[in-house]
């Protein structure tokens, strides 16, 4: 878990030394072991490293070929990197260090941007080749690791790195907030336009890279998730499971520091648990309450039962509502995901004995193991109807007064492309239109946002459809997105195996109906888990990372701080506060659950105020 920063600057009258010194600081966090710079020319490039193989100082960044014609900032982990070595070894590349960073640059000398095909790994990198004058810049395959970049500045300079942060003490970054952001914000709970909530800031998409030179971008895709299955029965899925679960976690506890792992109750951290077998798990839960929203127990026993030792973390409502304004600053952008902020604190709680975590992140969007992904009994038989006839009957369901058989029969005549659209589905279109602004009504619906997605499997089931629009949208604007900001914000690495170029090519092969079926979600990947889980741990029900939010805000003391910040003249740019109070109203006296409404308005809120009114470029 490093960080990285950069620019391209045509500007005479900066400091580049000073100026990337203080981007650096910036991202601190992300790497506490050392900083290096290195400026050649127009180019400058900083980096921070959080050391975990090789520890010596020859590993450390910016790294160079040897005729310094090349150099390198890089974030990330390649798992595959010795083997890699070995082979540019046997090329004739000579290598200074132990270090997989190294492994990119000879990577890049021998095939080019073709290196990319080769890693195995998490990764954003940026690559400065002196000889052509280009900038060679990359993020992995599933954006486990943020890359950002912008040219909204006063003079055209071109800014990338790791956090969007570092870009507001470059002195000509224009910082402007994107008012297209809010509106799609609301429905999906993070920030899912390419472009950020910093307007002219963008996210380079997960499996593509960019080639700047001359001061232009060339953005080109290199990698796709990939759903072509293949009919085998259940018992040699099981045994494929098994096999590349296990290679991955073998790669992915490489180190030269300590690795343990991250343990809820539920499935996927305890599969990934009980094949990595570390010294030490960490769990936390909230205080009063048991079951959902503490799993704390539950994580304890299984690392009992697997001989190791568990840490956990007992969250109050007090700590969750204190902590907020450093976790949306730590997000870089507004995210709602309630997970974040007790994720915030294990990693906090994991800080203080290992280094790198391994984490259960993907098993559901690769496996299949959301309840979205489900087709409930009575939708299967209502499906039987031809589609002609339940699409008339939906037409008709839109106009009558929305209740739960209405809702029935208006999703039975529709297809997936128009009821699914990842899955955080917070406020609905004409909630969001009704609650904002005029200024801040105009963006993309959330069907034209993810539509793109949907092209690109037209001909795949509707499973694989669902599982292909969360790996694009979901997975790393919420899920990797939050992993990442919260565990650097502690100078952890955190890794996912689930997330393994090799994992995603077998589990595409699995046909859907083992993956969903009437007997479970992620059924085959349970079966294969089961081989060294008890059933108990095999076949828990999904719960996520439940938070008592919903319970806390019917309390006068968290009511009443929210309704500040509702009724504030900086709320009034934005919403209508007199539906903003209304929610919350309608929440505290038990008339409707608005929770996610309120606390998705609320992070927004707490998030600008951080950025735009306390914070000093």
């Amino acid at each position: 878990m490093c960080g990285f920063v950069g620019f391209a600057t045509n500007t005479i009258d900066i400091d580049k030394e000073q100026v990337i010194q203080n981007m650096m600081n910036t991202i601190g966090h992300r790497g506490p072991d050392s900083d290096g710079h290195f400026v050649d020319g127009n180019i400058t490039l900083g980096f921070r490293r959080l050391q975990i193989i090789d520890l010596s100082t020859v590993a450390s960044q910016p790294m160079f070929n040897e005729d310094e014609s090349i150099s390198l900032i890089f974030n990330g982990e390649i798992y595959n990197y010795q083997s890699l070595m070995e082979d540019l070894k046997e090329k004739g590349h000579v290598f200074k260090s132990q270090s997989d960073t190294e492994v990119i640059i000879h990577g890049y000398e021998e095939y080019g941007v073709e290196i990319l095909q080769k890693l195995r790994g998490m990764f954003a990198f940026a690559l400065w080749d002196k000889k052509d004058e280009s900038l060679f810049i990359a993020r992995d395959f599933f954006g486990i690791k943020p890359l950002y970049y912008t040219q909204n500045t006063t003079d055209n300079s071109f800014l990338f790195g790791s956090e969007i942060k570092s870009f507001l003490k470059f002195p000509g970054f224009n910082k402007e907030l994107n008012k297209q952001a809010l509106k799609p914000y609301l429905t999906f709970q993070y920030s899912v336009l390419d472009e950020t909530f910093f307007k002219g800031v963008y996210k380079l998409r997960p499996g593509h890279y960019m080639i700047y030179k001359n001061g232009e971008m060339d953005i080109k895709q290199y990698w796709d998730i990939k759903f072509d299955t293949e009919e085998n029965s259940l018992e040699y899925y099981v045994e494929k499971i098994k096999e590349t679960m296990e290679e991955s976690v073998k790669y992915h506890r490489i180190s030269d520091v300590k690795v343990g792992s991250f343990l809820s109750g539920g499935v996927d951290s305890s599969y990934i648990t009980a094949l990595l077998k570390p010294d030490k798990t960490f769990s936390v839960g909230f205080k009063d309450y048991e079951g959902i929203f503490n799993e704390t127990n539950i994580a304890a026993d299984l690392s009992k039962q697997l001989g190791i030792e568990n840490h956990k973390k007992i969250i109050s409502a007090d700590e969750f509502f204190d902590v907020i304004p450093t976790v949306q600053y730590h997000m870089d952008e507004p995210q709602s995901n309630l997970s974040s902020v007790p994720l915030y604190f294990l990693a906090e709680l994991a800080s203080k004995h290992a280094t790198v975590l391994l984490s259960g992140e993907g098993a559901d969007e690769i496996f299949g193991g959301y309840a979205w992904y489900e087709t409930s009994k009575e939708m299967r038989a209502y499906q039987k109807v031809p589609f002609v006839l339940r699409r008339a009957v939906s037409n008709l369901a839109k106009l009558l007064p929305e209740n739960r058989i209405t809702t029935f029969l208006v999703k039975g005549g529709q297809k997936v492309e128009e009821k699914f659209i990842g899955q955080a589905k917070v406020f609905k279109e004409k909630d969001a239109l009704k609650v904002l602004q005029e200024d801040y009504k105009h963006a993309p619906t959330p069907v034209e946002i993810v539509r793109e997605s949907y092209q690109r499997v037209a001909d795949k089931d509707d499973v694989s459809k669902m599982q292909y629009v969360d790996m694009k949208h979901w997975l790393p604007g919420d899920i990797l997105l939050k992993a990442d900001k919260m565990s650097s914000a502690h100078s952890i690495e955190l890794r996912v195996p689930f997330l393994d170029k090799e994992v995603m090519e077998m589990a595409g092969k699995i046909p859907a109906h083992l993956k969903v079926n009437d007997i479970d979600t992620k059924y085959v990947l349970r079966r294969a888990a089961n081989e060294v889980l008890p059933d108990e741990w095999a076949n828990r029900p999904k719960v996520g990372f439940p938070v008592p939010f919903r319970d806390w805000i019917k309390q006068a003391k968290y009511y009443q701080i929210i309704r500040e910040v509702f009724e504030s003249d900086m709320a009034k740019e934005f919403f209508h506060t007199e539906e903003l109070v209304k929610f919350l109203d309608e929440h505290y006296h038990g008339e409707a659950n608005r929770a996610r409404y309120i606390w998705t308005v609320y992070v927004f809120l707490i998030w600008y105020k951080r950025f735009f009114v306390d914070m000093e470029d």
